[in-house]
Protein backbone atom coordinates (compact mmCIF):
# COMPACT_ATOMS: atom_id res chain seq x y z
CA UNK A 1 0.00 0.00 0.00
CA UNK A 2 1.37 3.35 -0.46
CA UNK A 3 1.09 5.64 2.65
CA UNK A 4 2.67 8.94 3.88
CA UNK A 5 6.28 10.24 2.96
CA UNK A 6 8.20 11.48 5.96
CA UNK A 7 10.01 14.16 3.74
CA UNK A 8 12.16 15.79 6.52
CA UNK A 9 14.12 13.45 8.84
CA UNK A 10 17.62 12.35 10.98
CA UNK A 11 16.90 8.86 10.87
CA UNK A 12 20.57 7.88 9.74
CA UNK A 13 22.84 7.19 13.19
CA UNK A 14 25.51 8.66 14.18
CA UNK A 15 26.04 11.56 11.71
CA UNK A 16 24.66 14.44 13.00
CA UNK A 17 21.63 15.91 15.92
CA UNK A 18 19.66 12.73 15.30
CA UNK A 19 18.88 9.07 15.91
CA UNK A 20 22.35 8.06 18.47
CA UNK A 21 22.17 4.62 16.93
CA UNK A 22 20.66 1.84 15.07
CA UNK A 23 18.60 0.90 17.61
CA UNK A 24 16.82 4.23 17.96
CA UNK A 25 16.34 3.87 14.00
CA UNK A 26 14.69 1.28 14.08
CA UNK A 27 12.57 2.25 16.85
CA UNK A 28 11.64 5.64 15.05
CA UNK A 29 10.64 3.56 12.09
CA UNK A 30 8.54 1.28 13.53
CA UNK A 31 6.95 4.47 15.08
CA UNK A 32 6.42 5.62 11.45
CA UNK A 33 5.35 2.84 10.31
CA UNK A 34 2.39 2.63 13.11
CA UNK A 35 1.43 6.25 11.61
CA UNK A 36 0.74 5.19 8.16
CA UNK A 37 4.17 5.84 6.48
CA UNK A 38 5.93 3.86 4.26
CA UNK A 39 8.60 5.57 2.59
CA UNK A 40 10.99 8.16 4.31
CA UNK A 41 13.87 10.76 2.93
CA UNK A 42 16.67 10.70 5.28
CA UNK A 43 17.75 14.26 5.02
CA UNK A 44 21.07 14.84 7.83
CA UNK A 45 22.56 17.95 8.00
CA UNK A 46 25.01 19.24 5.60
CA UNK A 47 27.60 21.53 7.79
CA UNK A 48 30.67 22.55 7.67
CA UNK A 49 31.60 20.80 10.84
CA UNK A 50 30.22 17.52 9.11
CA UNK A 51 32.61 16.52 6.50
CA UNK A 52 31.49 13.27 6.67
CA UNK A 53 27.47 13.83 5.20
CA UNK A 54 28.41 14.15 1.52
CA UNK A 55 26.24 13.27 -1.69
CA UNK A 56 27.83 10.06 -2.22
CA UNK A 57 28.26 8.73 1.65
CA UNK A 58 24.54 9.52 2.54
CA UNK A 59 23.82 7.83 -0.45
CA UNK A 60 25.59 5.10 0.79
CA UNK A 61 24.21 4.88 4.38
CA UNK A 62 20.94 4.90 3.36
CA UNK A 63 21.25 1.87 1.85
CA UNK A 64 23.32 0.26 4.68
CA UNK A 65 20.50 1.42 6.62
CA UNK A 66 17.73 -0.32 4.25
CA UNK A 67 18.94 -2.80 4.50
CA UNK A 68 18.80 -3.06 8.54
CA UNK A 69 15.48 -1.98 7.82
CA UNK A 70 14.78 -4.84 6.09
CA UNK A 71 16.44 -7.40 8.32
CA UNK A 72 14.33 -6.32 11.50
CA UNK A 73 11.17 -6.62 8.89
CA UNK A 74 10.68 -2.72 9.01
CA UNK A 75 8.39 -2.15 5.90
CA UNK A 76 9.71 1.78 5.70
CA UNK A 77 11.45 2.35 2.33
CA UNK A 78 14.17 5.00 2.37
CA UNK A 79 15.57 7.50 0.17
CA UNK A 80 18.68 9.42 0.46
CA UNK A 81 18.60 13.43 0.81
CA UNK A 82 19.98 16.31 3.12
CA UNK A 83 19.13 19.51 4.57
CA UNK A 84 21.53 22.31 4.11
CA UNK A 85 22.02 25.28 5.77
CA UNK A 86 22.19 28.31 3.97
CA UNK A 87 25.08 30.72 4.43
CA UNK A 88 26.45 34.02 2.86
CA UNK A 89 29.16 31.81 1.46
CA UNK A 90 26.53 29.19 0.36
CA UNK A 91 27.51 29.85 -3.57
CA UNK A 92 31.34 29.04 -2.98
CA UNK A 93 30.38 25.94 -3.00
CA UNK A 94 29.68 23.16 -5.97
CA UNK A 95 26.53 22.75 -7.12
CA UNK A 96 27.37 19.10 -7.56
CA UNK A 97 27.69 18.75 -4.16
CA UNK A 98 24.69 19.96 -2.98
CA UNK A 99 21.78 17.09 -1.55
CA UNK A 100 18.87 16.72 -3.37
CA UNK A 101 16.14 14.93 -2.86
CA UNK A 102 16.81 10.67 -3.72
CA UNK A 103 19.80 12.82 -4.96
CA UNK A 104 17.91 12.94 -8.24
CA UNK A 105 19.11 16.78 -8.86
CA UNK A 106 15.74 18.67 -9.07
CA UNK A 107 14.30 19.42 -5.27
CA UNK A 108 16.96 20.58 -2.58
CA UNK A 109 16.03 21.97 0.63
CA UNK A 110 17.61 24.47 3.32
CA UNK A 111 16.90 26.35 6.47
CA UNK A 112 18.32 29.15 7.97
CA UNK A 113 18.48 30.74 11.54
CA UNK A 114 17.44 34.55 11.22
CA UNK A 115 15.87 37.49 13.39
CA UNK A 116 15.19 39.11 10.20
CA UNK A 117 16.26 37.96 6.47
CA UNK A 118 19.94 38.83 5.35
CA UNK A 119 20.71 40.57 2.30
CA UNK A 120 22.09 37.31 1.13
CA UNK A 121 19.07 35.60 1.46
CA UNK A 122 17.43 35.97 -2.42
CA UNK A 123 20.68 35.68 -4.11
CA UNK A 124 21.79 32.36 -2.69
CA UNK A 125 18.07 31.56 -3.45
CA UNK A 126 18.72 32.81 -6.78
CA UNK A 127 21.99 30.83 -7.52
CA UNK A 128 20.47 27.62 -6.53
CA UNK A 129 17.43 28.11 -8.89
CA UNK A 130 20.24 29.48 -11.34
CA UNK A 131 21.32 25.24 -11.36
CA UNK A 132 18.02 23.80 -11.62
CA UNK A 133 16.70 23.03 -8.37
CA UNK A 134 13.73 23.75 -7.35
CA UNK A 135 14.13 25.06 -4.15
CA UNK A 136 12.46 24.06 -0.61
CA UNK A 137 12.67 25.90 2.69
CA UNK A 138 12.63 23.76 5.96
CA UNK A 139 10.39 25.00 8.87
CA UNK A 140 10.35 28.52 8.21
CA UNK A 141 7.79 28.27 10.74
CA UNK A 142 10.90 28.24 13.48
CA UNK A 143 12.17 31.08 12.14
CA UNK A 144 12.35 34.17 14.15
CA UNK A 145 12.19 36.47 11.43
CA UNK A 146 8.98 34.72 10.11
CA UNK A 147 7.30 34.71 13.66
CA UNK A 148 7.82 38.49 13.60
CA UNK A 149 6.64 39.00 10.12
CA UNK A 150 3.99 36.33 8.70
CA UNK A 151 3.74 38.30 5.37
CA UNK A 152 6.98 36.85 4.57
CA UNK A 153 5.45 33.80 3.27
CA UNK A 154 4.14 36.61 0.02
CA UNK A 155 8.03 37.02 -0.90
CA UNK A 156 8.87 33.60 0.12
CA UNK A 157 5.79 32.59 -2.60
CA UNK A 158 7.36 35.55 -5.43
CA UNK A 159 10.70 33.80 -5.11
CA UNK A 160 9.50 30.56 -6.07
CA UNK A 161 10.44 29.03 -2.74
CA UNK A 162 8.54 25.88 -1.67
CA UNK A 163 7.87 25.68 2.22
CA UNK A 164 7.90 22.49 4.49
CA UNK A 165 6.06 22.74 7.45
CA UNK A 166 7.51 20.71 10.62
CA UNK A 167 4.73 18.39 12.33
CA UNK A 168 6.52 18.48 15.73
CA UNK A 169 5.13 22.99 15.75
CA UNK A 170 1.48 22.01 15.34
CA UNK A 171 1.76 19.75 18.24
CA UNK A 172 3.68 22.99 20.25
CA UNK A 173 1.64 24.47 22.87
CA UNK A 174 -1.01 26.72 21.27
CA UNK A 175 0.23 29.84 22.42
CA UNK A 176 3.82 29.02 20.81
CA UNK A 177 4.57 31.41 18.14
CA UNK A 178 5.93 27.97 15.98
CA UNK A 179 2.31 26.32 16.60
CA UNK A 180 0.48 30.07 15.51
CA UNK A 181 2.33 30.36 12.28
CA UNK A 182 2.02 26.85 11.58
CA UNK A 183 -1.72 26.77 11.74
CA UNK A 184 -1.64 29.86 9.71
CA UNK A 185 0.00 28.39 6.70
CA UNK A 186 -1.76 25.47 7.07
CA UNK A 187 -5.00 27.15 6.81
CA UNK A 188 -3.27 30.02 4.04
CA UNK A 189 -2.72 26.67 2.11
CA UNK A 190 0.96 28.02 1.94
CA UNK A 191 2.77 24.87 2.83
CA UNK A 192 3.96 22.09 -0.21
CA UNK A 193 4.99 19.42 2.58
CA UNK A 194 4.37 18.24 6.27
CA UNK A 195 7.31 16.64 7.65
CA UNK A 196 8.34 14.92 11.23
CA UNK A 197 11.65 16.25 11.34
CA UNK A 198 12.34 13.67 13.68
CA UNK A 199 15.20 13.42 15.59
CA UNK A 200 15.21 11.24 18.23
CA UNK A 201 12.91 8.48 19.52
CA UNK A 202 11.71 10.68 22.25
CA UNK A 203 9.97 13.28 20.65
CA UNK A 204 8.09 10.85 18.63
CA UNK A 205 4.94 11.54 20.29
CA UNK A 206 4.77 15.42 19.72
CA UNK A 207 5.65 14.68 16.07
CA UNK A 208 2.29 12.60 15.67
CA UNK A 209 0.67 14.56 17.88
CA UNK A 210 1.09 17.54 15.05
CA UNK A 211 -0.45 15.33 12.14
CA UNK A 212 -3.28 14.44 14.19
CA UNK A 213 -3.89 18.30 14.69
CA UNK A 214 -3.40 18.70 11.16
CA UNK A 215 -5.86 16.78 9.78
CA UNK A 216 -8.33 17.78 12.13
CA UNK A 217 -7.62 21.54 10.88
CA UNK A 218 -7.55 21.25 7.06
CA UNK A 219 -8.99 17.48 6.85
CA UNK A 220 -7.21 13.71 5.68
CA UNK A 221 -7.20 15.16 2.12
CA UNK A 222 -5.30 18.04 2.43
CA UNK A 223 -2.72 16.59 4.78
CA UNK A 224 -2.66 13.56 1.93
CA UNK A 225 -1.50 15.89 -0.32
CA UNK A 226 0.99 17.37 1.75
CA UNK A 227 2.11 14.20 3.13
CA UNK A 228 1.59 11.50 0.14
CA UNK A 229 0.95 13.07 -3.32
CA UNK A 230 3.42 15.60 -3.24
CA UNK A 231 6.27 13.86 -1.69
CA UNK A 232 6.30 11.91 -4.62
CA UNK A 233 7.19 14.71 -6.67
CA UNK A 234 10.81 14.65 -5.26
CA UNK A 235 11.21 11.33 -6.60
CA UNK A 236 11.82 12.96 -10.20
CA UNK A 237 14.51 14.08 -11.63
Amino acid sequence: MQGRFDVHSHLLPGVDDGCDSLQESIACARELVRAGYTHSFCTPHFWPNLVHNTVESVRQRVADLQREFDSAAVPLKLYPGGEMNLREDFTQANPQDLPTFNMAGKYAMFDIWAEKLPPWFEPNVRWMQSHGLTVILAHPERMRAVQHEPDLADYFADLGLLLQGNLQCLGDPPRAATRQVAERFLAEDRYFLLGMDLHNHASMPIRLAGLSKAIELVGSEKVDELTIHNPQLLLKS
